[in-house]
């Protein structure tokens, strides 16, 4: 089965049309057009700042407009986790952040008039095994009393009301997280940016950034695919799209590949039995399946069928493995036809945390796990304040960053198959 991109193909996105003309020197220069780099260009723009958007590839054409759609609260790590790991306080700033991220990606869908079916349909977390559902007790009070934020746990004979299938031992449910179409919030974002001044330019690939002297004051030179520009600042969002033009935030990033495939329309009765409530859904592997229904009725369901980033091998060889995967969870869906199959690859690190802050005097974020909808976005706006003069408010800056072992970082996917492999030892176990 050939990639075929259901959000891409399925609804036409506005039309981003890319400035004319490399500028010869910037405020400020954005390498990669996904979330991240658009919501700084947004803001940076919105601030009077001249700001450009560099993109090797179409804007938005890497995970922006290729995930499940899904906006997320929480991090990748369960909070037990993290509290053990960085502290109650901190985790307290971290788990307000990633709600603030969500109220920011609504309120950018209103203030923009971003067509992307933006809806705050919750999510809901399915438990593989009973040890993984009796740990959403400690989750769930850890939540309300640290954090005040309120989640709701689903014992088994209660899952009926929410997923239509039995093979989960319960579930806990966030009514604050949100799903929406990627593309179309990309697309938006592009032109939300373009609308306040930034100039956008894709199929600019930045081949090397190099610092400079200018009278004393610091600059870089950015090499690209079609000239060379000067700035004073640089944001780097490239995620797992990352490259030797920036060899410290390389060898940084472990890209990972993820995969989706959507059925054809579905009858209403029975995606009403999948699906009751319209949650985004995913379950509590490490080698996770990720779920939902989209606007017109179709079965979207993604996972790590194939840890090496997205080829025409891997996309074909995923396809079968999520069919297989989809029918395991729901069986009604054993003759229902898969139309679309698409891949993209994700940025993880090494501590599966999200990180931010400067390396080689540059600015970056990354390592956004699958919840980069509301993440990325986030951390963008909150880049661009800083080089505007705000205050440093982000605790992901003052983490320690450890760099992949090198078989896992960017560029070198040989290992990857192994951490697949110590997943799937991990699900076994655990």
């Amino acid at each position: 089965m050939q990639e075929k991109n259901f959000w891409a193909a399925t609804v036409a996105s506005p039309a981003v049309v890319a400035s004319p003309g490399l500028p010869a020197f910037i405020d400020v220069a954005i390498v990669g057009s996904g979330y991240c780099g658009l919501s700084a260009a947004r803001t940076l723009a919105k601030r009077g700042v001249n700001v450009a958007v560099f993109e090797a590839e179409t804007f938005g054409w890497g995970a922006s407009s290729r995930n499940g759609g899904m906006v997320l609260t929480g991090m990748k790590l369960p909070v037990p986790t993290l509290i053990k790991r960085y502290g109650c306080e901190a985790v307290r700033k971290m788990y307000a952040a990633s709600l603030e991220s969500i109220d920011y990606v609504e309120q950018i869908v209103r203030e923009e008039n971003i067509d992307c079916d933006f809806s705050r349909c919750g999510h809901l977390e399915v438990a593989c095994k009973q040890a993984h559902f009796d740990a959403y007790e400690e989750s769930a009070s850890l939540i309300k009393r640290e954090f005040n934020h309120e989640v709701r746990i689903i014992p088994k004979k209660e899952l009926r009301a929410e997923i239509g299938s039995d093979i989960y031992f319960g579930g806990i449910v966030d009514e604050t997280s949100a799903g929406l179409n990627p593309a179309r919030y990309v697309a938006g974002l592009a032109l939300a940016a373009q609308r306040a001044g930034a100039c956008l330019h894709d199929h600019t690939r930045v081949t090397s950034i190099k610092p400079e002297a200018n009278n004393g004051a610091r600059q870089f030179r950015l090499q690209t695919s079609r000239g060379a520009v000067t700035t004073h600042e640089v944001i780097l969002a490239s995620g797992a799209y990352t490259t030797k033009a920036t060899p410290s935030l390389l060898k940084k990033i472990i890209p990972i590949g993820s995969y989706i495939v959507a059925t054809e329309v579905l009858h209403a009765d029975l995606a009403r039995e999948l699906s009751p409530r319209n949650r985004m859904i995913y379950d509590s592997k490490h080698f996770l399946y990720y779920y939902r229904l989209t606007p017109d009725n179709r079965m979207l369901f993604g996972g790590r069928a194939a840890f090496f980033p997205e080829t025409e091998n891997t996309v074909r060889q995923s396809a079968e493995i999520l069919r297989r995967g989809m029918i395991g969870v729901f069986p009604q869906l054993h003759d229902a036809k898969v139309e679309f199959v698409w891949g993209g690859t994700l940025d993880f690190t090494l501590d599966v945390m999200p990180h931010a802050g400067k390396l080689d005097g540059m600015y970056f974020a990354a390592g956004f796990a699958g919840h980069g909808v509301s993440a990325a976005t986030w951390f963008g706006a909150k880049l661009a304040g800083q080089i505007c003069g705000d205050p440093n408010d982000m605790l992901f800056d003052g983490i320690k960053f450890p760099a992949a072992p090198l078989g896992l970082r960017s560029g070198n996917t040989w290992a990857l198959p192994l951490a697949g492999a110590w997943y799937r030892i991990l699900d076994f176990f655990t």
